[in-house]
């Protein structure tokens, strides 16, 4: 059962829990006294974090992410009740969830402990690249296609704009009179980029001739801005965007302060080496 979560000052300490049981019951008298029934929740714990569903629909209702619990603790003269602190990610506040199991709090409290241990484990092997960070900068890879899509189709109205004006001067011009040929200029005045014609040997108007094009190489593929392509599942650790960036750096912050469980700190800061 689980008796609702509540605002609470402080990330860790058993007074803080306490206090925050005694409101949450006290809650529950009162709603059983109105008729209201305490609702039935399912536990999902794993490496990535607590999920609280619905048992009948499996609708996740809350998702706290394992490094943003910072406290986890059973009631000693309680064996059915059980809680933990979280941080929440849009208010920053620390939330405390409050639960009321069938006699095995002290279970779900050392297994939200060993996933922590797990969790931290991985994210140091891993060097922060989790499965979440990768969805995130593939959807951002997906984002620079949409751009270069839209970027290509601009382009190729810009071109059409350029042929209906050609056309607009070629009808334009006295019958009869003969112009000398010169290279057609787009609507800025510019000798539009053909990537098939060849290279001409025309000198410029100064009598001096110009340089030659680079050739352009074929082995490595660039995007329309000249850029080699991202690879979201190859690049360093330092190339992450600054928004997924700080998301690491909360995590490994996170992680860092460690979790505490009845008065046992599950720090792994000897691990800290092997980051």
């Amino acid at each position: 059962q689980f008796l609702g979560s509540t605002e609470v000052e402080q990330p860790k300490g058993t007074e803080v829990v306490r206090d925050a049981v005694r409101k949450l019951k006290f809650a529950r008298h009162i709603k059983k006294s109105e008729g209201q029934k305490t609702p039935k929740v399912e536990l999902q714990i794993s490496i990535y974090g607590v999920k609280i569903l619905d048992p009948k629909t499996k609708e996740v209702q809350h998702n706290c992410q394992l490094h943003r619990i910072s406290f986890c603790a059973d009631d000693k003269t309680d064996k059915r009740i059980f809680t933990f602190i979280c941080k929440d990610s849009e208010s920053n506040k620390h939330l405390c969830y409050v639960f009321d199991s069938e006699k095995c709090a002290e279970e779900i409290t050392l297994t939200i402990g060993q996933a922590f241990d797990l969790a931290y484990r991985k994210f140091l092997e891993s060097g922060g690249k989790d499965v979440e960070t990768r969805k995130q900068i593939a959807g951002l890879q997906k984002r620079i296609q949409e751009l270069e899509t839209e970027n290509t189709e601009l382009k190729s109205k810009v071109q059409e704009l350029e042929n209906q004006l050609r056309i607009t001067q070629v009808h334009a011009s006295p019958a009869g009179s003969v112009t000398p040929k010169s290279p057609s200029t787009d609507i800025f005045d510019m000798v539009p980029f053909s990537p098939i014609s060849p290279q001409s040997s025309t000198p410029t108007r100064n009598g001096t001739q110009p340089p030659p094009v680079p050739s352009r190489s074929t082995e490595i593929k660039r995007d329309l801005f000249g850029a080699e392509p991202f690879d979201p599942f190859s690049c360093g650790a330092g190339d992450f965007p600054p928004d997924i960036q700080s998301k690491l750096d909360e995590m490994q912050e996170g992680f860092k302060m460690g979790l505490t469980l009845e008065g046992t700190v599950f720090c792994l800061d000897p691990l800290d080496s092997r980051c």
